[in-house]
């Protein structure tokens, strides 16, 4: 285990001017209040919290994010408190112990709920210090080289929350180096039949290339001295889960792969970068494709290098990166690379002030955005997988912005990234100054214009064509939030006839006053309650006027003999339509399922123009628009408080069918099916769908449903069929 002045000269070492009391107080601290408590190994506890401080000093991190890794356990397992660490390191180490506590009492969990709640809560906690990432990371760190001690049960969670979450994160912060090994670890526990495998074909592969890093290393760096330029190469092995990634991404085997080994030019200046891209491309073969540049576009982590593939010294295919010593540590250490020191600042203030120019930082604060936009747990945690672990493409706006989405992301994604309202009003696009359809998936350079329309509401569908998780969430708010104001319309029609009916006064004041003792957070809910038909208009009225006394809600019963329908096709069936009163004006306007207000129509017949009709309102299905003369209204017979009264309002510029079904008799011979076709097809009708519901031997009988504009069309189609003498019957089918 560490000891204590071992962890000082650490610290030290890169920052000269670290409190070194402040490392030693935290280092005696912890050791005192975690005593003799041992983790799962047998190890004493407090050589996790020295592990973990260990890993941030090689992040090269200030002394306060030191002490906090040091301290970050013992609110959580010991009888420390928050007022005695703000009391002996004050306020600001205070916090952030805390915040790492409340993260820590929900990790590991098994329901998804509460693993997502934990990503909220650390993100949350990370957009107000990014040091609480830094030390998260690294205890996640320790905790995986050390999972074997961890009961068998626990491993494989354990390992697949860091692969899904922990790793990628890292990874969208800049912490390369930290996401492979944190990769690797969880790799070898949930597949370590595979780990072996490759581990094995490592060795065998390693022996056999003996020496051949060293060659190759030797031989570049030779090259670039000889054109004056001087440059750093590094060689290293890339890690098994790296190599099972790019097997199973490319379907390629072991054997296939030709750039196991990766090489790193660093020079001095990004001048240099390219002066050592012109010497290795007039020197080797390049291999076509695989060259990008990370430093005129960088990732959105701020990673900035030079990729390009050579065939080598040995014939070998080697893959370089070419970048600056900067560079290469932004690309080791990410986020924390911005832990600078200068002037004799902390780095914990250097990480606050670069962090701001950070475009990690930036994904990080869209990120939490999103989280409080109101999503749930799961989706939140749903969304930001999606966006941690896709590669990216890059695209322009026509001013020349640049826009990072990841692969596979469409015109939809890139509307949403630039900014929410555009993503809401989008109705299609132009890429490279051509029309294209918005689910065309963006390409690399691709300029990409939106075509807008403020009439433009998102459709539900396109939560399953976006490929980012902010253009998902933003779709399903607008599509709730249209929904909600769609029945919101709808209760507000309700409760106004309701109380005028009742002849009592209706005011969204009055209503304000029953929200509590309807349950209802808002005007706005209690509005879309209504229209959903969860709470009756009968219900509000009473609870605005106690003293008012439903008469059936304004529905009169006919007197014996009146208001009855007698169905000539219904088996002598009879029931009873209650009539509302009212004028025709205060009836609901019905245009169809386009219109304003949410509507149903009958599932088994459908309603036309010319219908006389009602409506239904119930919490299952909302409003459903039934033909008066409908069977299926005798359920509802006893039911008057569901019974809306409605009439058609039909828009004669913007015309729309509407659902009809007929039941026709039809010959059964060849042409019979093409005949009834080409009649409804002649009559400007759509046949919606067909069933065959009884052959004979000389006839059928089919159910059609169509879409028509109106009564007057229906019966022309209907009459029509009957006069081919292939046709026996057609009648108009009301469910």
């Amino acid at each position: 285990m560490m000891r204590q002045y071992e962890l000082v000269e650490r610290v030290t070492r890169y920052n000269p001017s670290a409190d070194e009391a402040l490392l030693n107080k935290a280092y005696v601290y912890a050791m005192r209040k975690h005593g003799s408590q041992t983790r799962a190994s047998g190890d004493p506890y407090f050589s996790h919290p020295l592990e973990v401080a260990a890993i941030l000093t090689e992040l090269r991190l200030d002394d306060a994010t030191i002490a906090v890794a040091l301290l970050h356990d013992t609110i959580e397992d010991t009888d420390a408190t928050r007022a005695e660490i703000d009391t002996i390191f004050g306020e600001e180490i205070g916090k952030l112990v805390e915040g790492l506590t409340k993260i820590k009492r929900l990790d590991l969990q098994t329901q998804k709920a509460k693993q997502a709640e934990n990503f909220r809560k650390l993100l949350l906690a990370i957009v107000d210090d990014v040091r609480v990432l830094l030390v998260k990371l690294a205890d996640r760190l320790h905790n995986m080289r050390t999972l074997e001690h961890m009961p068998e049960h626990k491993r494989a969670r354990i390992a697949e929350e860091t692969m899904e979450i922990y790793a990628p994160l890292a990874g969208r912060m800049g912490m390369q180096d930290m996401r492979e090994e944190l990769e690797d670890l969880s790799f070898r526990t949930l597949n370590p039949d595979a780990y072996a495998t490759l581990a094995e074909r490592l060795a065998s592969l390693r022996e056999r290339n003996d020496g051949l890093i060293t060659d190759i290393e030797e031989t570049l760096t030779a090259r670039i001295a000889e054109r004056g330029i001087a440059a750093q190469v590094k060689g290293r092995e890339k890690r098994p889960y790296s190599i099972f990634r790019k097997m199973q991404q490319k379907s390629l085997g072991f054997e296939q792969l030709s750039d196991i080994y990766g090489f790193r030019v660093i020079v001095g200046t990004t001048e240099a970068c390219y002066r050592v891209l012109g010497v290795i491309h007039t020197t080797w073969s390049t291999v076509p494709g695989r060259f990008k540049d990370y430093i005129s576009t960088p990732k959105q982590n701020d990673y900035r290098s030079i990729h390009t593939t050579i065939v080598g010294p040995r014939r070998q295919r080697i893959e370089l990166q070419i970048r600056t010593q900067i560079m290469d540590r932004v690309a080791e250490y990410g986020i924390a690379a911005h832990a600078l020191y200068k002037d004799g600042e902390t780095g914990g203030r250097n990480i606050a002030r670069h962090t701001e120019e950070s475009r990690a930082y930036d994904w990080l604060r869209r990120t939490i955005d999103l989280l409080s936009q109101g999503d749930t747990p799961e989706e939140f945690l749903e969304n930001t997988k999606l966006e941690l672990f896709h590669d990216q493409v890059f695209c322009f706006t026509p001013k020349g912005r640049l826009i990072a989405l990841p692969r596979g992301a469409t015109p939809i994604d890139f509307a949403y990234a630039v900014h929410t309202s555009i993503g809401n009003t989008c109705v299609g696009c132009k890429l490279n100054g051509k029309i294209m359809p918005l689910v065309t998936e963006l390409r690399n350079g691709d300029e990409v214009e939106i075509v807008r329309s403020q009439a433009q509401t998102p459709p539900p569908a396109w939560e399953s064509i976006a490929v980012t998780g902010k253009a998902k969430a933003a779709i399903r708010r607008a599509t709730r939030e249209s929904v909600r104001k769609q029945y919101g319309a709808l209760g507000e029609h309700i409760l106004q006839r309701a109380f005028t009916r009742a002849d009592k006064p209706y005011s969204e004041g009055l209503l304000e006053g029953v929200l509590g003792l309807l349950s209802q957070d808002s005007i706005a809910d209690l509005l879309a309650a209504v229209g959903r038909g969860e709470i009756s208009a009968q219900q509000v009225v009473k609870s605005v006027h106690p003293d008012y006394q439903d008469e059936r809600a304004g529905i009169i019963r006919p007197e014996p003999g009146e208001g009855w329908f007698d169905l000539e096709k219904g088996q002598g069936l009879k029931f009873r339509i209650p009539t509302v009163t009212g004028t025709d004006g205060d009836a609901l306007p019905i245009r169809g399922l386009a219109g304003d207000i949410p509507v149903n129509f009958a599932p088994n017949g459908g309603a036309v123009p010319g219908d006389r009709i009602v409506g239904i309102l119930t919490p299952a299905e909302g409003l459903t628009i039934y033909p008066i003369q409908s069977p299926a209204l005798k359920e509802f017979d006893d039911q008057s408080d569901l019974w809306v009264d409605v009439r058609w309002d039909i828009d004669i510029d913007n015309p729309e069918r509407f659902p009809a079904r007929i039941s026709v008799s039809a010959l059964n011979e060849p042409g019979s099916l093409a005949a009834i076709a080409q009649v409804i097809g002649e009559n400007g009708g759509n046949i919606d769908n067909l069933k065959m519901v009884r052959k004979v031997a000389d006839f059928h009988q089919m159910i059609i449903d169509l879409e028509v504009w109106d009564l007057k069309h229906l019966n022309r189609i209907i009459n029509q069929l009957r006069t081919k003498p292939n046709v026996s019957s057609v009648t108009r089918v009301n469910g």
